[in-house]
Formats: structure tokens, C-alpha cells, sequence
């Protein structure tokens, strides 16, 4: 083995929140190995390594969350195993207890040493046992192979290739330490395991044996308990944590329930155009209601338009609505690690993709709700979670999402959908009623929903569609659309940022399946924009205290 490393530089504020590279061969130098490595320093820049052994070679940049001593870097070894892992593995200390007693001795606090050693005792079985939020890749001694895995919700990062000098299989946190060295790159499935040069399901967070159905003051505290549970979970970090809140439904929740668990007040964020605004004060109103040390950030037009090439790059798509809601929250991110020692964020997906969208208030039955909330849990990792990451991660922060825990996401995707659809006037009245009590305001529990693309500000969205207005003619327009026949753009705003894309990875489009759109196929949803703003439902509410509530025997 030769080891280097590069940046043996330690910050005041260590994370986990990481980035690796592997390559399971040797065939490639190490000059070009490190131009695709380099490109993802930003994800760990408190130290970097690299390793090389006759099997392969193994980068890895560290942010230290969970013992951040020095000691806790990795690649972690054991008997000739070599692993590396960015994420958190939820109750690692039992987990680590349970190999102790046999006879197992760790070097570090790290969560993620406890998974070689885990490997040995379980095998492939681990995988259904992990709870976490995680991928990683470790080269097996005794069998002389690879393995790799990703969380079942994909809420962290990873892509894998395939090399142009011998086709062999390469793994990295990020597309863009792979597309150099790479004839072909993926995003490496969700809730999948790679061994034996084969990938295999180890869990489907949309299946359901059993939906759960009767009184729904039954169902009720499972809701209220499990994202209780979710929230807690996450925060347990040995740097200091805060926590996004846009003042919608979602982020408030995570951040009331994480107030009620502090015995000092937590630390909020908001961010907001100078103009128009729309959520900051339901921001304010959480904040003051919980008692949280409040932030608010401020943008401009010029910010959102500088910021867009940078963050289409580092999100690596050509989403619209993905790229609208990433700015605010990539240049909130960047603030934060720029003036304060905040290294962990809660925030507030996944929410929508479990208890629905604006638009899923068109859904024509209770099956067709169901199969659109798995076809968007499936798709999570290309859209929100994505953003959530690259957006937090590109800042060297580390993303925690509690609407994303497992035990959370596998009882409401059993909730008969027949109860989840809204019938009440009122979008994710469920989960609103759960929480009814003193965590929220009543004027903020029950808000209606804003489209999350343009809460910082309907200006921002305004400001890039003036701005690609600016940059193509009609006639420009219509010849340039001709050069992708696949997710052709269909408006300037979209053209402009497959342009950009394509700079930085040309050819790789397939890094998502199409725009994030309503379900075409539903009346009410035949609409060219990702916005909610251009829903017929958008801004409707009905008192929810009028209606008859339906219950499922």
C-alpha cells in the first residue's frame, strides 16, 4: 500500500459529511485518478487521502461529524478490508456495543468503523439491518472483490462508471469525479447493494404488505411518534447543528420538535429575496413562537444570476424546478459556513413525496395516489434529496433529513391512501393534525402550502425567466432546442440551463429521467411549469373544521 496525503489540514469544526473515489483497478495513474478526486474536495475539506493497493485505489475527503479526531479517518482497514462511507449510521453505539462484546476493538468514535466488522458478523444481510443515511464502497480481503450500497432513500450521493481503459467499475460521491475517466456514468440506485458484479435490491421503501386503515385517532401518535423519533435521531453530533426553516409546514415541524429536545434555544435560517419575500415572516413567526436564535438571510437578483452556473455545476442537472430551489438554499448554505461554526443542517423534505402536492389534490382515486408517491420516493435522489445535498455539501456542511427515516417513511407509505388524499380541504392534513398542541402556531400548522421553487420570493423565479428571456431570441431559441431530441427544453428558462449542464457534462443528460412535473395524465394537471403557482388550486383552502372526515374500515 502506498498512502498520500494531500491535505493535512484540520478546521476549527470537523464533520462527516464526506466525499470519496474508488477505482477497482490499478490502470489508471495516479495524476488522473487525482483530477477527478479533486473535483469533490469541497465535500471533506478538513482532510484528504488517498490509497493505493494492488487491488485498486481509494480516495477519501473527510468533514468529522462523529468523532473527529484524528483517528477517525478513513479508509477505515480491518484484516486487509479497506472501507470507506460518508453518512450517518443511526444507533451505531448499540451496534457497537453488541460487536465489543465480541471481542471486536475499535480505534475511533467514528460511526462508520462499526461496518467491516458488522460485514463480518452479518455478511450482505447487514444492509436490511442498517439504519442510516449513507453509501459507501469497501474492497472484501477473503473474497477478493468489491462491495458498495446506498441508503434506501438515497438521501446521500453516489455514482459509478465504468473506466475507458479496461471497463472496470469506478464509485464516487459525486458524477463529476467520474465523467474524466468514465465512458459511462450512473447514479447508483437507491436502496441497492453492489457484490459479485451485480447490484441487488436489499429494500423498496414503496413496498407495502399491509396498509394500515380504521380510526385515524389511531394513527394520529404513529405519525407523531415516528417523526418525533426522526427528528431526535439526527441530532446527535459532536459539532454544532441548525436547522433550515423556510416557514412552511415541513421545516417548522423539524424545527419545533429539535426546540423541545434543546435545552437552549436552536439556531434557525431563512433566506430571502430583497424583494417580495413571501415566506420570511412565516419564518419570523416560527421562530418567535419556538424561541430559536434566528437568521435571515437576504439575496438579489444579481445573486440568484451570478450563483446559477456555480450551482447547476454542482448540482450536476438540468431540472428546472430543481435548479429554482437550489439557489436559495446553496447561497443560505454558503452563508452559514462563511460566518458562523454551524457544520450540521436539518431540513424539512421528503414530506411532499409522502403526504402529496398540490398537485396530488387531482389525483382521480386513492391507487393513483399511492402510485405517484412511489414513483416520486423512487425518484427522490434526482430531485429533492439531490438538491438537499449537493446544495448543503457543496458548502462543506452536512445535510440531516428527518421526513427521510425509515421507520417514518415505511408507516406513512402503509397509511391506506384512501386517508392520505386530501378530502379534508386541507393538503397533509394528517400530519398537520398529528402535531396539533403547542408545537406550531395554529395560523402556521394550518397554512396552505407555497410552492417551495419560489418561496424565497416569486421574484426569484420571475428574475430567471426575464434573465433567459435575455439570453436567446424566439428564432435562437427554436434552433437550439433541435440539438437534444431527448428532454428537449421547452421554454428559454430550461434551454438555458441544459446549456449549462451540457458544458460541464456533455453527453451525460441521463443523470435524471426527465423534468420534475404534476402527473400529466390527471386533470387539472396539464401544465408546462413545475411551479405550483400555476395550479388552479394554488392559494385554495378550506376550512378544515366544515368538513366530514373519512375513515376506512
Amino acid at each position: 500500500m502506498v498512502q498520500t496525503s494531500l491535505f493535512n489540514l484540520l478546521f476549527k469544526g470537523v464533520i462527516i459529511m464526506c466525499g470519496f473515489t474508488v477505482y477497482t483497478k490499478k490502470d489508471v495513474s495516479k495524476e488522473e485518478f487525482m483530477k477527478g478526486f479533486s473535483k469533490i474536495q469541497y465535500r471533506g475539506p478538513d482532510m484528504s487521502r488517498i490509497e493505493e493497493y494492488d487491488f485498486g485505489i481509494f480516495g477519501f475527503h473527510r468533514l468529522s461529524i462523529m468523532g473527529p479526531e484524528v483517528s477517525g479517518m478513513q479508509p477505515f482497514h480491518r484484516d486487509g478490508s479497506v472501507l470507506v462511507c460518508n453518512g450517518e449510521i443511526f444507533g451505531f453505539h448499540k451496534i457497537k456495543e453488541e460487536l465489543e462484546r465480541d471481542g471486536v476493538k475499535f480505534s475511533s468514535e467514528s460511526d462508520c468503523e462499526v461496518l467491516l466488522p458488522m460485514y463480518e458478523k452479518y455478511g450482505l444481510d447487514m444492509f436490511r439491518m442498517l439504519d442510516g443515511e449513507f453509501t459507501l464502497v469497501f474492497y472484501d480481503s477473503k473474497k477478493g472483490d468489491f462491495v458498495a450500497a446506498r441508503d434506501p432513500i438515497g438521501i446521500r450521493a453516489m455514482f459509478y462508471g465504468y473506466s475507458k481503459t479496461s471497463h472496470s467499475i469506478m464509485f464516487a460521491s459525486e458524477a463529476k469525479a467520474l465523467v474524466d475517466l468514465c465512458s459511462e456514468v450512473f447514479p447508483f440506485p437507491p436502496g441497492y447493494y453492489y457484490a459479485d458484479g451485480e447490484f441487488h435490491l436489499y429494500r423498496d421503501m414503496t413496498k407495502v404488505d399491509k396498509f394500515v386503515s380504521g380510526d385515524l385517532e389511531t394513527i394520529y401518535p404513529e405519525i407523531h411518534k415516528r417523526l418525533v423519533e426522526g427528528v431526535k435521531k439526527r441530532l446527535d453530533s459532536d459539532m454544532p447543528v441548525g436547522f433550515l426553516l423556510s416557514g412552511g409546514l415541513d421545516s417548522s415541524l423539524v424545527c419545533s420538535i429539535a426546540a423541545k429536545m434543546s435545552d437552549k434555544p436552536i439556531r434557525t435560517f431563512a433566506i430571502g429575496m430583497d424583494i417580495d419575500a413571501i415566506d420570511l415572516k412565516y419564518a419570523k413567526q416560527v421562530a418567535d413562537y419556538i424561541g430559536s436564535n434566528h437568521t435571515e438571510v437576504i439575496i438579489t437578483r444579481d445573486d440568484v444570476i451570478s450563483a446559477l452556473r456555480d450551482v447547476i455545476y454542482r448540482l450536476e442537472t438540468w431540472d428546472i424546478t430543481t435548479i429554482r430551489a437550489s439557489i436559495g438554499m446553496y447561497l443560505l448554505s454558503k452563508w452559514i459556513r462563511e460566518h458562523t461554526d454551524i457544520r450540521v443542517l436539518l431540513t424539512g423534505e421528503v414530506s411532499d413525496e409522502l403526504f402529496g402536492y398540490k398537485y396530488t389534490d387531482f389525483a382521480p382515486s386513492a391507487e393513483e395516489f399511492q402510485k405517484e408517491s412511489e414513483k416520486r420516493i423512487r425518484e427522490l435522489y434526482m430531485y429533492d434529496v439531490l438538491r438537499a445535498d449537493r446544495c448543503i455539501s457543496s458548502c462543506s456542511l452536512e445535510a440531516r433529513v428527518p421526513f427521510a427515516d425509515l421507520d417514518f417513511v415505511s408507516y406513512v407509505m402503509s397509511i391506506d391512501p384512501e386517508l392520505k388524499m386530501n378530502k379534508y380541504g386541507q393538503g397533509k392534513y394528517l400530519l398537520r393534525k398529528s402535531f396539533e398542541g403547542d408545537y406550531l402556531p395554529h395560523s402556521i400548522l394550518y397554512r396552505e402550502k407555497a410552492a417551495f421553487s419560489d418561496a424565497v420570493g416569486h421574484s426569484l423565479v420571475d428574475d430567471l425567466k426575464e434573465y433567459a428571456e435575455s439570453v436567446y431570441s424566439d428564432e435562437e431559441y427554436q434552433e437550439r432546442i433541435k440539438k437534444y431530441p431527448k428532454h428537449t427544453p421547452f421554454t428559454k428558462e430550461s434551454l438555458l440551463y441544459r446549456e449549462i449542464f451540457e458544458e460541464f457534462y456533455p453527453g451525460h443528460s441521463d443523470f435524471i429521467v426527465d423534468y420534475w412535473m404534476p402527473n400529466k395524465e390527471w386533470d387539472g394537471c396539464q401544465v408546462d411549469d413545475p411551479s405550483a403557482r400555476v395550479l388552479s388550486n394554488y392559494g385554495d383552502t378550506v376550512s378544515y373544521t366544515h368538513l366530514t372526515l373519512p375513515t376506512i374500515a
